[in-house]
């Protein structure tokens, strides 16, 4: 029977059909494994090139280059989650899905195919009992035959008995009677075996090949919609990597050569004034080596000109000249005067966050005392006085260091607005007196060290003819007393324009607390300067204003 060759086909078939869809598992099973991959080294390559926290880098993203640079990182930080969402997909859409209809694929075709082997045994069965209902219905005719021949045979003969001859007759009909019987149900078992055989491969076989069919089909569907599927993930994905790339091109569009240029200029420009022209020196004529009698060397102080290292004065720190390495001053001395105050403005404003951070906690600090002072059951308000004594002593030390470097500040500000004065009038000199104005350089050569100091910059920059301006400052009357003063504590005055005291000493007063926390007091003519508030008690004399003078 060839039905048992067509289900051997239709298995190995089927059995294919099921490794195809395997393989496919497989496949996208790895291409997630590799998504995830690519993802995880974007990732680990956005976050190798980003800016260190509290590191030289991050000052350089002031740049629009180098944002830009940032900006992309960010956005391939993003570009590698798009990945990691194709890798989700596929595995939730159809590794997952795919792997479990498989599993159901298998029992549906188990199923298939148990009832076509059971559908094959039962025709082989019927088909069997109808070749033993045959066998033995031929061989009943068979001995039938033979009954009747020997019947005939033991008439015909005269010397057989009656009785022999009528057994034989008995014996030929109960031979011809089972002959009948046995047609009999021959007869009925190959009407049965006709119908059997007839469901079987009209019923039967076809709707189990049918269901084969459309099991198979199913399959065959389901693998390409798990194809399109495949292909769907990457399309959802495409805007948003598009927008990424988008992103860059913007970062990219948005950097501003001339931007970065002038951040480069404020962030090293000096502040220095360029050199003058240098002067020939006629080595002809030994007795005639002198400077100029109207260089800007000798215009200062009434013609008095004060010899430093060997004849050279200090010159200013010019450009590309190698500066010292290392840790510098606390005030910033060594750097160029922009520069000086530029590190000074940053040094106020971050000690100014620390003060309101300490502020902060104060008052978070203070808040909850007032609550364990309302409900004693929620805490004890004397374990948090502790803290706000320490928050307190904080506090008026970054205060004392803000007036410190506040104080040098101003004193760069000072400097840079007398120096942008001294040019004008300088300019207007010049205009006037253009024959008078001579090269300056001798007096602007580097120190031996290469390192700015103010005492040069205040020899060579100011070096121009006196004018009003400068009178303000020469004639300027010192403060009167208001008052006078007992200091409380010690005050050891190491910082410029502070003074110290001892506890017990009394002291003038000449200006009051401006809200800031220092009183400036006298000890004598020579000596003055701000102690804190309170460190001192003070006597102000309403009645006495200007009248005191010095000790």
């Amino acid at each position: 029977m060839k039905q048992k060759d067509q289900f051997d086909n239709l298995e190995k078939h089927t059995q294919w059909g099921i490794d195809v869809l395997e393989k496919f598992i497989k496949f996208v099973k790895e291409r997630t494994e590799i998504e995830l991959s690519y993802a995880k080294q974007l990732r680990n390559l956005s976050k190798k090139y980003q800016p260190k926290k509290n590191s030289r880098e991050e000052e350089e993203y002031r740049y629009t280059s180098a944002r830009a640079f940032l900006a992309t990182l960010n956005e391939m930080n993003d570009y590698a989650g798009q990945h990691e969402v194709i890798s989700e997909n596929m595995t939730s859409l159809i590794t997952g899905e795919l792997t479990r209809y498989v599993q159901e694929l298998k029992q549906e075709r188990k199923s298939h195919f148990h009832d076509g082997r059971k559908a094959q045994q039962h025709i082989e069965t019927c088909w069997k009992q109808l070749e033993a209902s045959k066998r033995r219905f031929e061989r009943d005719c068979k001995e039938a035959d033979r009954a009747q021949q020997y019947f005939e045979k033991m008439d015909a003969d005269i010397n057989v008995t009656k009785a022999d001859v009528e057994k034989a007759r008995q014996q030929a009909q109960l031979r011809h009677q089972m002959a009948e019987d046995s047609k009999a149900e021959y007869s009925s078992t190959l009407q049965k075996f006709n119908s059997e055989q007839h469901d079987h491969y009209y019923t039967h076989i076809p709707h189990i090949f049918q269901k084969i069919q459309e099991m198979e089909e199913r399959r065959i569907v389901r693998i390409g919609e798990s194809m399109k599927t495949f292909a769907e993930v990457d399309r959802q994905v495409i805007p948003i990597i598009g927008k990424c790339l988008d992103e860059i091109t913007k970062a990219a569009e948005s950097i501003d050569h001339k931007n970065d240029s002038q951040l480069v200029i404020e962030a090293f420009k000096s502040g220095f004034e360029p050199p003058g022209d240098v002067d020939f020196e006629d080595f002809t004529q030994p007795m005639k080596r002198t400077v100029s009698e109207s260089s800007l060397s000798n215009s200062r102080g009434d013609g008095k000109s004060e010899p430093k290292f060997g004849g050279k004065s200090k010159g200013k720190l010019w450009p590309f000249i190698k500066k010292n390495k290392g840790a510098g001053p606390e005030d910033f001395s060594n750097l160029p005067p922009e520069q000086r105050r530029k590190k000074l403005q940053q040094k106020v404003d971050e000690l100014n966050r620390d003060i309101q951070k300490e502020m902060d906690q104060r008052d978070a600090l203070t808040k909850m005392k007032d609550v364990y002072i309302k409900n004693p059951q929620m805490g004890d308000a004397a374990s948090v006085d502790h803290r706000l004594a320490e928050l307190g002593q904080n506090i008026e030390k970054l205060r004392l260091e803000v007036q410190k470097f506040e104080g040098w500040l101003a004193e760069v500000e000072g400097r840079l607005s007398m120096r942008s004065e001294a040019r004008r009038q300088s300019g207007l000199y010049e205009a006037q007196n253009p024959s008078a104005v001579n090269s300056c350089a001798q007096d602007r050569e580097s120190s031996p060290d290469g390192s700015y100091t103010e005492e040069q910059s205040q020899e060579t920059e100011m070096k121009v003819p006196a004018t009003d301006f400068d009178d303000e400052f020469d004639d300027e009357e010192p403060l009167p007393t208001i008052g006078t003063c007992k200091a409380l504590y010690t005050f050891e005055g190491q910082n410029e324009g502070t003074i110290s005291v001892a506890e017990g000493e009394m002291l003038y007063v000449i200006e009051e607390d401006k809200g800031d926390g220092w009183t400036r007091i006298r000890r004598n003519e020579d000596e003055e300067g701000y102690v804190p508030t309170s460190y001192v008690e003070v006597y102000l004399d309403k009645n006495a204003k200007g009248a005191m003078t010095y000790i």
